[in-house]
């Protein structure tokens, strides 16, 4: 952090945090539009990406040797792999934790299946208001 000005990180961090809520709550009311920019900005952003690593590539040297395509999969593959996203991005957590509970995927699912889930979700919410009842009960006791 500048010594100069420690709380200007800050400030800085602040004012684009409140500018991406700002610009992602009026984009939520234009779907399509906000895809557009959305997706035209992520390819945009890995081009980019893309380009200067063959930029360092061409560089020639330990850079050119490091940004070679053998050498650089292998560093990223590394680099993911210890940072625990290559498992996450490739096969994502929702496959990974229905794979590990021994769920069907939600595309293998049948109507009863999806009911069933609907009903016991019913039944949770009706169990947490009888609990909720019960505690403002226990509350209203205790304090009154």
């Amino acid at each position: 952090m500048n010594q100069d000005h420690p709380g200007l990180i800050k400030k800085v961090i602040v004012f684009f945090d409140k500018l991406e809520d700002n610009v992602r709550g009026h984009l939520s009311h234009y779907p399509v539009v906000y895809t557009i920019i959305g997706g035209t900005a992520i390819v945009l952003f890995w081009r980019g990406v893309w380009h200067t690593a063959d930029i360092l590539q061409g560089q020639g040297g330990v850079i050119g040797f490091i940004f070679s395509p053998v050498v650089n999969m292998i560093i990223v593959a590394v680099v993911l792999l210890m940072t625990g996203l290559f498992v996450s991005y490739f096969i994502g957590d929702t496959i990974l934790m229905s794979g590990i509970k021994g769920e069907k995927k939600v595309a293998d699912r049948t109507q009863k299946d999806v009911k069933e889930e609907e009903t016991r979700i019913g039944e949770l919410r009706t169990t947490i208001k009888e609990m909720k009842k019960e505690v403002d009960e226990i509350r209203d006791n205790l304090v009154g």
